[in-house]
């Protein structure tokens, strides 16, 4: 039970993900809106997938701070890089690198919180 607690949120997030690079031509039609909101989305996207997994991560496994960093933001990372790639085969969709790298910020933005948070000196 404490699995499916800690880990459905992840999957279920991830399948979201997954469903919003499925729609072909996802936009609003809002010009430089579109672009903003679509870039704020990818963001916010990539933060909660990361916050899950850092939840999911510390009340699984007994890990030092740095590797409870680590591991959810790779997998964040690979995530966004599959994703992208995913993207590529849906009509009127591309994945770009510079998506991955707006993801990024968002993975990164945990990491900062997190560590701006607890006070974490991350060390070897």
């Amino acid at each position: 039970m404490k699995f499916i607690k800690l880990w459905l949120p992840v999957f279920v997030w991830g399948y979201i993900i997954y469903y919003l690079s499925d729609i072909p031509g996802l936009g609003t039609g809002l010009g430089v809106w579109d672009l903003i909101l679509r870039k704020g989305a990818h963001i916010t996207e990539y933060f909660i997938l990361t916050i899950l997994l850092v939840r999911a991560f510390r009340r699984s496994f007994r890990m030092s701070i740095a590797f409870l960093i680590f591991w959810p933001s790779v997998i964040s990372f690979l995530y966004a890089v599959s994703d992208e790639y995913h993207q590529s085969f849906i009509k009127n969709r591309c994945g770009t690198p510079w998506d991955v790298l707006v993801d990024t910020v968002g993975i990164l933005l945990v990491v900062f919180l997190y560590i701006k948070k607890g006070n974490y000196e991350i060390k070897n």
